[in-house]
Formats: C-alpha cells, structure tokens, sequence
C-alpha cells in the first residue's frame, strides 16, 4: 500500500507553509502545492492519503480539483479550506463529495483530527479493495474496466501481467474506448504507483513548445526563456509518463524521444549536461502507427522500441454485450458524482441503449449516462417514482431488464446470475411486463 500522504493545496504562500509545518508536527507526511496542476498526478486508486484544498484559487480552484479527483477516484478524501463566505459554497461542496470543509481561521488541532478521521477512512477503503481482490471477487481494475466479454477478460488480465513490470507500453484503441483508464490502471498496479502520472496530449501541445514542454530548458535557452525550467519528462520523478496520441508527435522530435527511451537520459533546452531519467512510458494510439510507419509520417524504429508490450482496447462495437452492464454503472457513478440518489433504469431506456451504436465508444455512452442522471433527452429517473415499494419494484425490473440483454435473452444464466429460481423469474418477468423478445434485438 501507498505511504500516506496529506496533499496540501493553498496558493497564500505564508498560511500554506505554517500549515505545513503545523501538520508535520502533528506527525503527517506533508506535500505543498501552490496551485492544483500537479496534484492529479498524484492521484490514484492506490493513493493513500487526503487532499486538503482552499476553495478560492487563481486557475484550478478548489472545487473543480475536486471534481476531478472524483473523476479518477471518489473515495478519495477531499477536505476544502474556505473562508467566512464560502461556506454556502462549502456545503455544496460536501453535496457533491467533499469529505469536510474547514472555515479559516482554524488551529492545527483541528485540521489535524479531521485529517485523522478522513485518513482512517481512506484506509478502510483500501483494505476492503485489497481483502476482495484477494478473495477472488471484482477489484480495482474489473471496476474500472467492466465487462464479460472475453475480450475484456483477456484484456484485465494482460494489464495485470504487464502492469507489475516497469515495461514501457503501447496502448491501441479508438477515440473514447478507455486508453487513459488502462494507462492509469498499468500505473496504479506498479511500483511506481506512489510517484506522479503526467499525462501529455502530444496533439494538443504547440509544434513550437513541445521541446521546451518535454525536455525544459535553461535560462537564455530561447526569446522568452528569462529563468530555467523543469520538463515534464524530468518532472517525472520516478512516476509514469502517458504520451497520449503519440502518432501526432512531430516526426523531427521522435528521434529525439527515442533517444531518451533508449538510454533514459535527457538534456534541457540551452544546456549539454546530462540528466538522468527514471520514468516509465505508456504511449497510446488511435491510428495505426504501422500504416503512419509505411506512410512515412511515423518512425519505424521508435515503433518496435515502443510496442515491447502492446495492449489493444476494444471498441464497444466488439463487446456489444457489455454495454447495457457498463451503462448501468455509469450510471450509477454519474449519481454519485452529480450527488443524487441511486436511480433505477427503465427496461425500454437498457434496450435502446443495447440496440444503439456508439461510434464515441465509453465516452459518448458516459455522456448519456449522465444524460439520464440530469434527466435530460426526457429520460425517466427514479425520483419520478413515489414511495419505498415503488422504488424497489423499479430497481428490481431494471436489473432482471438488463441480466435479460446482458444474457442475449438466454433465460438459465439470468436466475443463475441472480441467485433465483427459474419460477420466481418467470413471475417477476410477468409482473414487470418483460419480454425478452423485445428486450432483445436479433
């Protein structure tokens, strides 16, 4: 398990250091941010700790960090620091997941003992994760990467052997199908789980920075270059760099990457010293890098230096069965992420959503998953159904509902799934109304 860290985020120089110091005393192991850039490469299933963030901050403020903390993790704590007004904006926060919130000013003591509580949590969490991976049941990386398909199971099991090593990965996949997660989830499983992540979009980054981005640079290096400057690769520290997109790289900088993949040193912009590099890379790709290879745009020997380990993510064209069971727990984790209650999904929404194509892949079905949580596209949700009985009733038709599309309408692996006899489900299907023949395209 990670070591336990607080992350301690406050753009006012003087409070964040005597904060620090206070916390330190208190026998936590502290690490200052003066803006939230870098705290998500911290960030983890693995990661131990508690982040602690003011609300009000220049660029990424708190309650975005926040947000996007959840994203990757929800269990992760998040305490915010708010001032005397922010506390209307501080109980949204705790709506939305906020482990607490703290009203300046405060004493150590205080912080310190919401900081133990949360950590004890945070704890908790991970060592049910571990004891139900242990025990052979659905862990972090089936959670993350759900599905019964055999590609999928060939895939969780591929991440899991390439992941313990320290290889540097290719990822292959289309646009939306999940590289990012399986990039995260390869990190999270190494030893370099505890050390940062750093994504980079190579499409996104400008032609013209993208050196100075990677390798940083010396003062004087370039007009504009008034002070040096760590690179992201350097930046790095023992963690893991994704290169997203690679096949966008400019073809004169592949060269020099490969360099640095094959002998893990890289100099800065303006300097010939040597700085030595302990990174891992994952580089994705949603082009065929052996066409761009033949088209001349891609360098064959950073290809073969690259795809040492290769995983390719399937498209949900090729896991249609898994798509009702995926929205289903999108669902259920844009529920918790927009703070609502947990919504039960109609059968004639679980089989238009199996019957669709879904050409953006993970992404574009998060997207009306989340959809449905807002309630957007006249979709029906939960909160439209009045008492227990009524809320119960529908959840129940919702899971025979998507066991029947998640089956192909095959009736033994349903009751077996669900722990009940063939009888009873043919009743609760007369009951419900459910017509596998309907619930089911040819």
């Amino acid at each position: 398990m990670s070591e336990q860290k607080i992350l301690l985020v406050d753009d006012e120089e003087e409070l964040r250091r005597s904060t620090a110091q206070a916390l330190e005393l208190s026998g936590f192991n502290v690490e200052t941010f003066s803006h939230a850039d870098h705290v998500l490469e911290l960030i983890g299933y693995s990661f131990a700790g508690v982040v602690v963030s003011d609300i009000r901050m220049p660029g990424t403020d708190g309650m975005t960090l926040m947000q996007k903390i959840r994203e990757i993790d929800a269990e992760v704590p998040v305490i915010l620091v708010t001032g005397h007004g922010d506390v209307q904006l501080a109980v949204k926060a705790m709506r939305e997941g906020a482990y607490d919130f703290i009203e300046k000013p405060f004493t150590p003591q205080m912080l310190a003992g919401v900081i133990r509580r949360a950590i004890e949590r945070r704890s908790l969490v991970l060592e049910n994760r571990l004891l139900k991976a242990v025990a052979g049941k659905r862990d972090d990386i089936e959670a993350r990467l759900p599905g019964r398909t055999q590609v999928m199971v060939e895939l969780r099991y591929r991440i899991r052997a390439i992941g313990a090593s320290d290889a540097d990965t290719l990822i292959v996949g289309e646009t939306g199908a999940g590289k990012e997660v399986v990039a995260r989830a390869l990190h999270d499983i190494s030893a370099r789980a505890s050390r940062p992540f750093i994504a980079i979009n190579c499409a996104a980054l400008p032609a013209n920075l993208i050196e100075s981005e990677l390798f940083g640079h010396e003062a004087g290096a370039f007009p504009g270059a008034v002070r040096p400057r760590y690179g992201k690769f350097e930046h790095g520290r023992g963690g893991t760099i994704l290169l997203d997109e690679i096949g966008s790289m400019p073809f004169d900088l592949q060269a020099k990457f490969l360099r640095v993949l094959q002998e893990r040193v890289i100099s800065r912009l303006g300097s010939n010293e040597v700085v030595p590099l302990d990174v891992r890379f994952i580089a994705t790709s949603k082009v065929d890098l052996e066409a761009e290879v033949a088209a001349g745009r891609f360098r064959a020997d950073l290809l073969y230096r690259l795809n040492v380990a290769t995983l390719h993510v399937p498209a949900l064209a090729q896991r249609r069965p898994d798509v009702p069971l995926l929205f289903l727990q999108l669902v259920r984790e844009a529920a918790a992420r927009y703070g609502r209650d947990e919504m039960a999904v109609p059968p004639e929404v679980i089989s238009d959503i199996a019957q669709r194509d879904w050409p953006g892949n993970v992404r574009e079905l998060r997207n009306a998953a989340d959809r449905f949580v807002l309630g957007l596209d006249g979709e029906r949700q939960l909160g439209e159904v009045s008492g227990l009985a009524d809320r119960v009733a529908e959840f129940e038709r919702s899971v025979i509902a998507s066991a029947l599309v998640a089956h192909g309408g095959s009736l033994k692996p349903v009751y077996e799934s669900l722990q009940i006899s063939r009888k009873t489900l043919y009743e609760k299907m007369q009951k419900y109304g459910l017509d596998k023949k309907l619930l089911v395209s040819e």
